[in-house]
């Protein structure tokens, strides 16, 4: 069988889905530079060349994730009104989950054997002081104590993230569902709840 020729660009991007999904897989401890090397079809010291080892390897694939994950997280708060801010941020979260698994499993697994500024609470912390900051000009808005827009942070981005972990076996209801409801307990609390929320935005 004749191995097909990459160039060093092709090769790193090859060698970085293949990682990808082996962390995701099995995760950073139990997978090997010897794996991945072999499901790649070269040696062990291309993999070397390439990240200096599996740490480094790791380092990118975790990286990667996190950026791809904060943008689609930021751009979801950076328009709109509040409630809609709301929803953009859980669906943004939820479609992460959706469309990149094995990004969601490595963040929230053990990014942080070699990340640990670039793990997925680090990101979370990230989330909840943008939150805060948009939070607090809404609460001086309708004469709330903007010095409460931190807690309130948290409370909202720990109860989507929690539920987003929850979801990544479950897949029921569908993201649109799940976030409608989410944004149902955010934006309505437990007295206000709507019987069948839905999405506005």
């Amino acid at each position: 069988m004749t191995r097909i020729r990459m160039t060093g660009t092709q090769r790193r991007q090859q060698l970085i889905e293949i990682g990808r999904a082996l962390f995701a897989e099995r995760g950073y401890e139990a997978t090997s530079i010897e794996e991945i090397a072999q499901r790649a079809n070269v040696s062990k010291p291309v993999v070397y060349e390439h990240f200096g080892g599996k740490e480094g390897l790791y380092a990118v694939v975790v990286d990667r994730e996190m950026s791809r994950l904060l943008e689609m997280i930021t751009s979801s708060l950076s328009q709109n009104r509040s409630r809609v801010r709301v929803e953009r941020v859980a669906l943004a979260l939820l479609t992460y989950v959706e469309e990149h698994t094995d990004g969601f499993r490595i963040l929230v697994r053990d990014s942080s054997v070699v990340a640990p500024s670039g793990t997925y609470s680090s990101l979370l912390n990230d989330a909840i002081s943008q939150v805060g900051y948009l939070l607090a000009g809404d609460f001086s808005r309708r004469g709330f104590d903007p010095g409460l827009a931190t807690m309130y942070a948290q409370a909202l981005v720990g109860m989507v993230s929690t539920t987003a972990t929850w979801w990544l076996d479950e897949r029921t209801p569908s993201k649109e569902v799940v976030a409608a409801h989410l944004v149902n307990l955010c934006w309505n609390g437990l007295t206000n709840l709507e019987a069948d929320p839905q999405l506005e935005g």
